[in-house]
């Protein structure tokens, strides 16, 4: 929806998928794992958008998405957070490490980042909340010239 959006709006938009990309392109990794809601892992948005600068996304198998799904629609927008459930988390990224050989995670949902500290994985963790408002100050910082 956001080109959609973006084409009609009378400000320019920031794409979160667009500077992840480009964050992630900065970083020179060229395999990332990605965790959100059933409909961000499931979406092709992520992984176009990587795909045009040479990234590959992962995903977790499809018997993982219900309950990473569940956790964060059930526990994380209520604000709670289990640590049974940042263990869940951790140790799908674990097992992404080592099955496809990710080199980061994007945490693709606003809320996982509140259970998941930046440190506490096999492979750094990459905010999307983090990166999308930086782009925004640079991009009001730059007088609203700043690429992504």
């Amino acid at each position: 929806m956001f080109d959609a959006v973006a084409r009609h709006s009378a400000i320019p938009l920031v794409s979160i998928v667009e500077v992840t990309a480009a964050h992630v392109a900065r970083l020179g990794l060229r395999r990332v794992g990605l965790l959100g809601g059933r409909f961000t892992m499931e979406a092709p948005f992520y992984p176009e958008v990587m795909r045009a600068r040479g990234i590959t996304v992962v995903t977790p198998p499809h018997e993982d998405h219900d309950e990473i799904h569940r956790i964060y629609f059930d526990e994380l927008v209520h604000g709670e957070f289990r640590p049974e459930s940042r263990a869940v988390l951790l140790g799908v990224i674990e097992r992404l490490h080592g099955r496809e050989n990710i080199e980061a995670v994007i945490l693709g949902g606003t809320e996982l980042p509140l259970i998941l500290e930046e440190d506490s994985a096999v492979v750094p963790l990459l905010d999307t909340t983090r990166i999308h408002v930086a782009a925004l100050l640079k991009r009001a910082w730059d007088g609203g010239q700043g690429r992504p």
